[in-house]
């Protein structure tokens, strides 16, 4: 894989990105740590592609800015990724090996964490995720958080959510266990399953599953 580093602000004057194979967003704020994970993840891949890592000078946030390069990239897969991820080997070939294999949308990276119920870092085809949010990948009210969570619901709904533990992307965060959730993601999250994520998920159990 290749690495482009940018700035959000150059981001925002139009710069486009093209690969025939996966295309990763890593928005970042500290530039030491988002180079040597970029590194590794484009080392170890296993498949073709480009990781497009931005810097986040103006504040923009993690989801604005993944659904910014969505929108400003041509691809058939797409990942979200981010700067305290420690890839496996061969971590992203057997993401789409494993997408493939299986006809999914959405794939949830082996984080460490969720084994799979939650795609905290993901692979998604692009042909469904582009239909999902009139061309955002994530639902764009959300700044920080549960932006993943929706996401994954509406694979499960429509049966399409893959997992793989060979797909190792773990989250390298010491003090993450112990962070709150942004309240107004919260509160928009649960807002968003009174509707049924705008009448897309209808199962009981799925709507209930992170709220």
């Amino acid at each position: 894989m290749q690495i482009e580093l940018i700035s959000s602000s150059e981001l925002a004057r139009g710069r486009r990105f093209q690969t025939s194979g996966v295309l990763a967003a890593m928005p970042f704020t500290r530039a030491a740590e988002a180079e040597r994970a970029a590194r590794l993840m484009a080392q170890r891949a296993g498949v073709d592609g480009l990781i497009v890592a931005v810097h986040d000078d103006v504040g923009d946030g993690f989801i604005s800015l993944v659904n910014q390069v969505f929108r400003a990239s041509s691809s058939p897969w797409f990942a979200y990724v981010a700067q305290d991820a420690f890839a496996g080997r061969g971590w992203l070939a057997a993401a789409v090996a494993a997408m493939e294999r299986q006809q999914g949308s959405l794939l949830a990276f082996n984080d460490g964490k969720w084994s799979g119920a939650l795609a905290a870092f993901g692979l998604v085809r692009r042909a469904w995720a582009a239909t999902n949010y009139s061309g955002d990948l994530f639902y764009p009210g959300y700044r920080r958080h549960y932006a993943d969570a929706e996401l994954t619901v509406l694979a499960l709904q429509q049966q399409r959510l893959v997992y793989t533990a060979e797909g190792v992307l773990v989250e390298v965060d010491w003090g993450k266990d112990d962070a709150p959730v942004d309240p107004a993601d919260r509160a928009l999250y649960h807002e968003r399953v009174r509707t049924g994520f705008d009448g897309r998920v209808r199962a009981p159990q799925l709507l209930k599953r992170f709220a």
